[in-house]
């Protein structure tokens, strides 16, 4: 077996790649070891005798199996946990995402004239005082607000036509009352007269 240390080093930095990489014919050892020069080298690359080895793939599927379970839930138990619950996801980043999310909702509302600026303002306090756990809980709150709103305006306006109604009821009464009471004047001094006469 003809030693070919020199021809693969020479072929390493021809094909500008390690001396692992390189792969010499093995049924061609005669013509590769006559081999003593890039030039020649290069020729022996050109005819094939010499090759450049392909990568060896790195395969990302057991990767991209594991992120799959992982978002399922999978590989997070006590033993795969490092830090502290807090240190994993500290719980002042998970109230700014909440308290954003329902800053946005309600400027959004006010902006779509849904809700007034008074209300606007109790909301925006509310939420900084922790009241509201999620984007549902706070929707279901306002929507209460308004049906409670609405219902005080019917009811108030029911009210207003009841007080209305009687008030006129009163002032007929009383119109009425004293009608009679002209009349039974009118009446006596009428009598008075004829009594006179």
């Amino acid at each position: 077996m003809v030693s070919l240390k020199m021809q693969k080093r020479l072929a390493a930095s021809v094909l500008k790649c390690g001396q692992n990489k390189v792969w010499l014919d093995p049924n061609e050892a005669n013509d590769i070891s006559m081999a003593n020069s890039r030039h020649t080298v290069r020729k022996l690359v050109r005819d094939g005798l010499i090759i450049r080895k392909p990568c060896v793939v790195h395969s990302r599927w057991r990767v991209r199996q594991r992120l799959l379970a992982k978002r399922k839930g999978r590989h997070s138990g006590p033993g795969k946990r490092k830090g502290t619950r807090e240190a994993r996801m500290p719980s002042k980043v998970l109230w700014m995402k909440r308290i954003r999310i329902l800053r946005k909702l309600i400027h959004k509302y006010r902006k779509a004239r849904k809700i007034d600026k008074h209300q606007y303002h109790k909301l925006y306090m509310m939420i900084k005082g922790n009241s509201f756990k999620n984007k549902r809980v706070l929707m279901d709150h306002i929507l209460k607000e308004k049906e409670k709103a609405l219902r005080l305006k019917k009811l108030n306006q029911k009210a207003e036509h009841f007080r209305a109604a009687k008030k006129a009821k009163v002032m007929k009464r009383r119109q009425k009352k004293s009608q009679s009471e002209a009349e039974r004047a009118s009446g006596g001094v009428a009598a008075a007269a004829a009594a006179s006469t």
